[in-house]
């Protein structure tokens, strides 16, 4: 909530790089919007593929992890958990589940933050929904194998109050509508890491709040392509900003501009991502490329002709043969078996 007490200083004075970057945000946001009623048969599909990866990714961070076709059935809700990784992973495609349903209506409260942490450990026999009772500094693991408490969050007892004041104040902010809305968001998810109000499960929870918030402030690029991979995919950057603007923090003396910079870019990646895969979908090649954009961001390296099908709705199962076997002749997928029980291996992405 310390960015909120001085919101003024803090983006009082927006550099020139971080505002071009918000400005091609926006273009691309409308970008996005015109392509979404164009082409709905292809969002679904990069919707499926974003799902898994979003699951996948964001636990992974926190290393909970499970095998590709377990966290593929956990998510299309095809077996249960069958250990505790696997009911965190549950847990999360839960909420996940729940903001891509009804984001709309659902109101950014502090009941709403502890209903989702209750959600995200649904599965486990962790009573979750609770602020943490004892101290959970972040720690950092050194090359040599020794920990090094990297940040020192708010006690229990400051926890509540620095909720409540956080949700009041970027309420407030939001309503006066005097700073750019994602500005507000990326504020919120950095305050929100530095008080870590739970005991565990931040992390994953800063990033189901940042989709909410997006929903929210009409950018829904998340939907689409998992913002979480990219977070993943840069987590040295995500780490090294988050460190850089720190310092201070409890003063109100902190430079968000790193982690503002950082978190934006994440965004601005995601639409770049978007209209590469969504531009490849149009004209002829549109069949063809629905198939090889399962092949490409499918979370397993091997998969089924029926996991194809779901994830290329429209596409002919002759059609779909055809890409196969094209696949297959120029060395991108390994075949075992026949027909529709055959299994097919992904041995590269370069197609």
């Amino acid at each position: 909530m310390h960015t909120f007490r001085k919101l003024e200083r803090q983006f009082g004075l927006v550099p020139a790089q971080t505002a071009k970057l918000l400005g091609a945000i926006d273009v691309a946001r409308g970008r996005q919007e015109a392509f979404r009623r164009q082409n709905p048969t292809v969002l679904k599909a990069l919707t499926e593929v974003a799902r898994i990866q979003s699951v996948d990714a964001s636990n992974a961070i926190e290393s909970i992890q499970a095998p590709p076709k377990r966290i593929e059935r956990l998510v299309h809700v095809k077996t249960m958990p069958a250990n505790r990784s696997e009911e965190e992973i549950a847990g999360y495609r839960k909420v996940l589940d729940t903001i891509h349903a009804s984001a709309h209506d659902i109101p950014f409260t502090r009941r709403v933050v502890q209903q989702f942490h209750r959600d995200l450990y649904s599965y486990t026999a962790v009573p979750g929904g609770r602020f943490k009772a004892g101290p959970n500094e972040v720690e950092e693991i050194l090359p040599d194998g020794t920990k090094t408490v990297r940040f020192e969050p708010l006690s229990p007892f400051e926890t509540p109050p620095a909720m409540d004041e956080l949700h009041d104040r970027y309420e407030a902010a939001w309503n006066v509508n005097q700073h750019h809305h994602l500005l507000l968001v990326a504020a919120y998810v950095f305050d929100f890491l530095m008080i870590h109000p739970f005991q565990d499960g931040n992390g994953r929870m800063s990033r189901l709040l940042t989709l909410l918030a997006l929903y929210r402030a009409e950018y829904e690029v998340g939907r689409f392509i998992s913002l979480e991979k990219l977070i993943s995919d840069s987590r040295e950057t995500y780490y090294e900003s988050l460190a850089r603007s720190t310092p201070g923090w409890r003063e109100g003396r902190h430079d968000i501009w790193p982690w503002t910079n950082y978190f934006l870019g994440v965004l601005m990646a995601a639409y770049k991502d978007f209209e590469a895969r969504a531009g490849a979908f149009g004209g002829r090649g549109q069949k063809a490329e629905l198939v090889k954009q399962f092949i490409r961001s499918s979370v397993s390296d091997s998969f089924t002709f029926d996991d194809v099908r779901q994830a290329a709705p429209g596409v002919s199962d002759v059609y779909i043969g055809k890409v196969l076997r094209q696949l297959r002749d120029s060395g991108v997928l390994r075949s075992s078996g026949s027909g529709r029980g055959a299994r097919w291996t992904r041995l590269s992405t370069d197609l």
